[in-house]
C-alpha cells in the first residue's frame, strides 16, 4: 500500500501531538513563539475545515525550568512538579492568546494514567472531551505533571497522545516529532537507513525497530514509543502518522499533498480496551 492511497481529507477527528524539543530553541530552552504561532495556525485551520481537533503537548516542564532558571532539566519528582505547575501556566496563556488570535478557543485538560483505568473518571473524561468538541472548543492536553507520581504516569506523550485518540474515538493520530519517520536504521548512525512510508501491521519485526533513543534534554520519547502509540492508536481505529516538526506546516501537507513521513494503517481490533492495554503493559 502506498501513501497515495490514504485519503485524509475524509477525516473527522484528529489528535496532533508535538514535544518539547519542537517546541523550544535548543541553544537558550526558550520557547519558539514563530514556531508555536505556526502549528496553532494550521490546527485552526483543520477546525475550519470541519475536523475536531485536539492537541496533546508536551512542554510544560521545560518552559518552567526556563521561567525558574534551572540550567539542566530536573530529575527529582518534586523538582518536576514544581517546574510544571509554573510552566503550565505560561504554556496554556500562549495558547490562548494565539488560538483567540485566530477566532478559536481552547481548554486544557489534564490528566494521569488513573483517569483512564478508573471507569468512573475515563467516562468523566470522555465526556467532557465531547462536550468541548461539540462547542467547537480544541482541547490541549497533558500528563497532570504536577499531582502525578511514578505509578501514576503515562512516562511520555507519544502514549499520551495514543491513549487520548483512543479516548475520544480519533481516526487520525499525527505525531509531530524530530525525525522523518520509522527507518529500517537508526538514521543519525546509519546514513544508509531508509524511510518506511507505510506500515501496515504492527508485526514483531516493525516492533523490533524501536530504538529507545533521545534527542534533546528537552523530551521523553523515542522511536519505542512511538511504536508503542501506533500500536494503541491503530488497534483502536485510527491511522497514525509520524512526520519531522521542522515545519509544522506539514499537518496541512499531509491532508492535501504528497508528505514525508510514515503512516501506520488502522487495523481496529473490536476487543481492544484501553485500559486493560494501561494495566498490562504500561503498569
Amino acid at each position: 500500500m502506498e501513501q497515495k492511497e490514504f485519503d485524509f481529507q475524509q477525516k473527522k477527528r484528529v489528535v496532533v501531538k508535538i514535544g518539547s524539543s519542537s517546541l523550544m530553541y535548543e541553544e537558550t530552552g526558550n520557547l519558539n513563539l514563530t514556531k508555536l504561532e505556526r502549528l496553532v495556525r494550521e490546527l485552526c485551520n483543520l477546525k475550519n475545515r470541519g475536523i475536531d481537533v485536539c492537541l496533546v503537548s508536551s512542554g510544560a516542564i521545560a518552559v518552567g525550568r526556563q521561567s525558574i532558571g534551572l540550567a539542566e532539566r530536573p530529575k527529582g519528582i518534586s523538582e518536576k512538579q514544581a517546574c510544571a505547575a509554573v510552566g503550565q501556566a505560561k504554556l496554556m496563556m500562549a495558547y490562548q492568546k494565539l488560538f483567540g488570535e485566530y477566532n478559536q478557543m481552547a481548554g486544557q485538560i489534564l490528566i494521569t494514567k488513573n483517569t483512564m483505568v478508573n471507569p468512573v473518571s475515563r467516562e468523566n473524561a470522555q465526556n467532557t472531551f465531547e462536550e468541548l468538541f461539540r462547542m467547537g472548543v480544541i482541547p490541549i492536553v497533558n500528563e497532570n505533571d504536577t499531582v502525578s507520581t511514578y505509578e501514576m504516569q503515562f512516562g511520555d506523550n507519544d502514549t499520551l497522545s495514543a491513549i487520548v485518540a483512543s479516548l475520544v474515538g480519533a481516526d487520525l493520530l499525527i505525531l509531530l516529532s524530530d525525525i522523518d519517520g520509522l527507518f529500517t536504521d537508526d538514521p543519525h548512525t546509519n546514513p544508509d537507513a531508509q524511510l518506511i512510508e507505510v506500515v501496515e501491521k504492527m508485526d514483531t519485526d516493525i516492533l523490533g525497530m524501536a530504538k529507545s533513543t533521545v534527542g534533546s534534554d528537552m523530551g521523553t520519547g523515542g522511536m519505542a514509543t512511538k511504536l508503542t502509540a501506533a500500536k494503541i492508536a491503530t488497534l483502536s481505529g485510527a491511522d497514525m502518522v509520524i512526520a519531522n516538526a521542522k515545519d509544522v506546516r506539514i499537518i496541512h501537507t499531509i491532508f492535501d499533498e504528497a508528505f514525508i513521513g510514515t503512516i501506520f494503517k488502522a487495523e481496529k481490533k473490536d476487543t481492544f480496551r484501553i485500559a486493560d492495554f494501561i494495566l498490562e503493559t504500561i503498569g
